[in-house]
């Protein structure tokens, strides 16, 4: 996507170095544009964890390219588990992984694993980028039909932390109907979640918005409820980090809760991901998918900026506990349906595998 006119994926090889893997560090979003390069395994580990790179697709990406990085360093399985040990829920992380792991079994010396490597780490960020496009042409048909029934109305969308092209390579999952709506002249505003307690939907999903000229306006995480009874949401879109074969949805805290105020207003409720984030091998999403909690000074701590310099203040009292439960999950009963890159098909195993057949008997 374009940033002040030029185009940017979320994750590449520095250009005459491809030791060196460039990635837009999220953290300094939306107040200051910062590339950063990583050049080890250890770095792009850090770089998964504390959050300079986030999203499920960008996570599968960037530990493509860890392991890549990982076929300069002595100990290959060491660095592979370094990087599975970062985040927990998402599971492009292990996918990725383990493809490059089944790449470079074959190989047959160093510099032929280095190669190999490199091939695949760019053939997931490819993939990554070209599906989310994909996902963008199916979706932007179910808006197409909204913008129809309000008469050429702009459709409102609410949105819930951050599913746009930060969080994958380009064009995003749950913003990329929303590009393709507004790139094709339909009228769309989004509702955009701030998405407490690390703000990626005022910090992330505004920003990149705001970049691409779409209309959006930064809510309350609560005030959707309201809006849906007041009638000002005509769909829900979001990501997610982890989906069942069977339809259960995990996605960013806070999810579920838009998931039932849709369903108590007819609101339509969709999740769009690409192949990447089905995980095959569970069927009971709110039982057996892990939830990543993650350290409570996310809680206790907002940061922004404040006379020109990005400060931290605490917002709790200096006594009080916290808890931060990063994901919940949505059961299948309550997702309309889910976008994908094959097309668009109903929260259920038999709908799924009708998209993915290869998948069947797993």
């Amino acid at each position: 996507m374009n940033v002040r006119g030029q185009h940017y994926r979320t994750i590449w090889a520095k250009p005459g170095d491809e030791r060196v893997v460039q990635l837009i560090d999220q953290r300094f979003l939306p107040h200051q544009f910062v590339v950063e390069e990583v050049r080890t395994v250890a770095e792009m580990a850090a770089a998964i964890r504390e959050m300079h790179v986030r999203g499920a697709g960008l996570i599968g990406a960037a530990a493509g390219f860890g392991m890549y990085l990982a076929t300069f360093e002595p100990d290959l399985m060491a660095a592979a588990e370094q990087l599975k040990a970062t985040r927990p829920t998402a599971v492009n992380l292990g996918w990725a992984i383990e493809r490059q792991l089944k790449s470079i079994a074959g190989a047959k010396s160093a510099e032929e694993r280095q190669r190999v490597a490199f091939q695949t780490a760019r053939e997931i960020a490819d993939e990554d980028a070209e599906y989310c496009r994909r996902i963008g042409e199916h979706g932007v048909e179910l808006i197409r039909s909204l913008s129809e029934k309000r008469g050429g109305a702009p459709v409102n969308i609410l949105t819930h932390c951050n599913a746009g092209w930060l969080a994958f390579v380009d064009y995003g999952s749950a913003t990329s109907p929303i590009y393709a709506a507004h790139d094709a002249g339909i009228a769309v505003h989004v509702w955009v979640d701030e998405t407490r307690p690390r703000s990626q939907g005022s910090k992330l999903t505004a920003w990149e918005l705001g970049e691409h000229g779409v209309p959006h306006t930064v809510i309350a995480d609560n005030a959707g409820g309201h809006l849906m009874q007041r009638g000002r949401v005509d769909a829900v879109m979001v990501g997610t980090d982890r989906t069942t074969y069977t339809g259960d949805v995990a996605n960013k805290i806070g999810t579920y809760l838009k998931a039932l105020a849709a369903k108590d207003n007819s609101v339509p409720f969709y999740v769009a991901l690409p192949s990447s984030s089905f995980d095959w091998s569970i069927r009971d999403g709110v039982h057996e998918i892990p939830i990543e909690e993650r350290g409570s000074e996310e809680v206790n701590y907002a940061d922004g900026l404040h006379e020109g310099q990005q400060v931290e203040v605490r917002v709790t009292p200096e006594n009080s506990p916290a808890a931060n439960f990063g994901f919940d999950v949505t059961p299948r009963q309550l997702v309309t349906g889910l976008i994908t890159e094959r097309g668009i098909c109903q929260a259920n195993e038999e709908s799924i595998l009708g998209l993915f057949p290869e998948h069947r008997g797993r």
